[in-house]
């Protein structure tokens, strides 16, 4: 494989972890093999060959990854090339578009649902397909907990939008002319075009929104091939990358290059200072902790302060950019081009997948146009595109995107406007007997891990009709909320402890001054320590979300979003053994 030393030697059949379903001179080998049989297989397309699974997130009703179906053939293509046997698995897609009441209810679920499959069946290694938003970490965190050699193809960003003119972000475009629509500015003729022009082919969000962040994150991890994370979901590059993808998975079983290698501390702080340098979404703060987790790294937000300080914003990718999409940086030079610019900050001597170091796989890298990808003297930002932030409001910690924000509202003092549930928020929201001012704070509480449930996406409230009428397009907007990575704006979210669960959120009261200073990082309610003690005593926790099924097992173990809002039980260490096939 280009880029990595020849395996020491390939692994003899008995070497192999499917030998214990394949090769022992057993009953249940004998039926294993006699069931393979049935499927059609020829003893010599499978006996003494590395098994890679293919789990494959492909669905009907999931349009970021409705390609994946045809992608998973050339997969298996590569894996045959090198001499391994490919056996798809279908997971659960995670639709980002259309699962209710958000897919972060369910992304444990699918990390549960990885970690199980390649435990309980008779494989070597991995290739993960996804890219959606919730899947990329889901998937890896399952498989980290497992361990087997492993390679993640992203999904890939869909082509760029076209309206009138304009060319168009996913996402971030949809929110502005929403609003417009809501001004007056547009009717229902712009809209239906808009409709039809947003999102023009198969592939995640083509702006520097969460998937195109944590698929950047995997990357430069080092579980992809190099390039893989930008490379347009319809491009022919795309097919070319998922085969080298399945030769790849097979070399690894053979070197026994296991996640755990590669997983490590220096790899997640090198995958927080690409996701801060590309001014990508605040979700990556939340999976990142998560997937630290499962590969035993313990990551914080002091961490991403910490490397936030020190790293310049160099992609000028909207919405944290101002102008160009995802198709631009990958012919930019991509995530290489973009890491070559700050190798300074990177720990290179660690291995990937493709490459015995992560200096050799940027070797060569360049840039190809400055303005989409900055150089060092002329960054988009001075620092990392995410703040978090600390006060009696969020003593666990918040996050802002600040430099999608308006820089008026950075320090800003304003009355709060509190909304009990997202609900009551949409139905309110453009009362004009509320008195919402462009210098209000918009507070939302019982939308954070618990309280959502799930965590849904309604950071970025919406501003009040009167006021996007007057001209005004942010305001200061709090909540223990995530929002999407295509949104915008002056939005603090995962306010943590989450206000279900009693955290300072639940206490405040409407026309309460509320102090946001991102400068010096700090998020105050500007109520006297008496007062909110006494409110504090007068709190009652709202109603059980869920009494059965899934929704309260989550419930029972869902985390704060400072630590991941991973499951408790998957997040602890502990040895889980290999099932005995006998």
């Amino acid at each position: 494989m280009a880029g990595m030393s020849a395996p020491a030697h390939r692994r003899r059949p008995e070497e192999l972890r499917s030998h214990q379903w394949y090769g022992t001179d057993g009953l249940r080998s004998f039926s294993h093999r006699a069931r393979t049989r049935q499927l059609g297989y020829l003893p010599e397309e499978h006996l003494g060959k590395p098994v890679v699974a293919i789990l494959n997130t492909w669905s009907d009703i999931n349009p970021c990854h409705v390609h994946l179906r045809g992608r998973a053939q050339a997969v298996k293509r590569g894996v045959w090339q090198a001499g391994g046997f490919p056996l798809e698995f279908p997971v659960a897609t995670l639709s980002e578009t259309f699962q209710k009441p958000t897919p972060m209810l369910y992304r444990n679920m699918l990390a549960m649902e990885t970690e199980e499959l390649l435990r309980s069946y008779p494989v070597d290694g991995a290739v993960l397909m996804g890219g959606c938003d919730k899947s990329t970490p889901a998937l890896l965190m399952g498989a980290a907990s497992v361990g087997l050699p492993t390679v993640f193809v992203p999904a890939g960003p869909m082509l760029p939008g076209h309206w009138r003119g304009e060319v168009l972000g996913s996402g971030t475009d949809m929110w502005k002319y929403w609003d417009d629509r809501r001004a007056g500015l547009i009717g229902d003729c712009e809209m239906a075009g808009l409709e039809s022009g947003l999102a023009r082919s198969p592939g995640h969000c083509m702006t520097m929104g969460t998937a195109s962040t944590l698929t950047a994150a995997a990357e430069v991890l080092g579980v992809t091939v190099p390039g893989a994370s930008s490379i347009p979901a319809v491009d022919s590059g795309h097919e070319r990358m998922a085969a080298k993808a399945g030769t790849t998975a097979v070399e690894l079983v053979h070197r026994d290059r296991r996640l755990s290698g590669i997983l490590t501390r220096e790899a997640f702080e090198d995958a927080v200072t690409t996701v801060l340098g590309l001014g990508g979404s605040t979700n990556a703060v939340i999976h990142l902790i998560a997937m630290a987790g499962r590969a035993g790294v313990r990551l914080t937000l002091d961490d991403f302060d910490r490397i936030a300080r020190t790293v310049p914003v160099l992609a000028n990718v909207r919405p944290g950019g101002r102008k160009y999409l995802m198709e631009d940086f990958h012919f930019a030079g991509g995530l290489p081009g973009f890491l070559s610019r700050i190798p300074d900050l990177l720990h290179l001597d660690r291995p990937t997948v493709a490459h015995d170091t992560l200096r050799e796989q940027i070797a060569g890298a360049r840039v190809h146009d400055d303005d989409v990808i900055r150089p060092r003297d002329n960054p988009v930002a001075a620092e990392g595109g995410v703040a978090v932030l600390r006060g009696n409001l969020c003593p666990d910690g918040a996050v802002i995107k600040h430099i999608a924000a308006e820089p008026r509202l950075l320090r800003h003092t304003g009355p709060a406007v509190v909304f009990d549930d997202y609900r009551t928020m949409q139905r309110t929201i453009d009362d004009p007997a509320l008195g919402i001012t462009a210098d209000s704070v918009l507070v939302l509480r019982n939308a954070g891990p618990k309280g959502g449930p799930g965590m849904p996406e309604y950071g970025m409230l919406p501003i009040p009709d009167h006021l996007l009428r007057q001209g005004v397009r942010d305001m200061v907007r709090i909540s223990d909320a995530r929002m999407s990575g295509t949104s915008y704006g002056a939005c603090v979210l995962h306010v943590a402890p989450e206000s279900y669960v009693g955290g300072p959120l639940a206490l405040v009261r409407t026309g309460d001054p509320v102090t946001l200073d991102v400068p010096a990082r700090t998020l105050r309610l500007d109520v006297d320590d008496e007062e909110l003690a006494r409110r504090r005593a007068e709190w009652t926790p709202p109603p059980v979300r869920y009494e059965r099924g899934y929704g309260a097992l989550y419930t029972d173990q869902i985390t704060q979003a400072d630590t991941g809002c991973d499951f408790e039980f998957l997040s602890r260490p502990g040895n889980v053994p290999d099932p005995y096939t006998g």
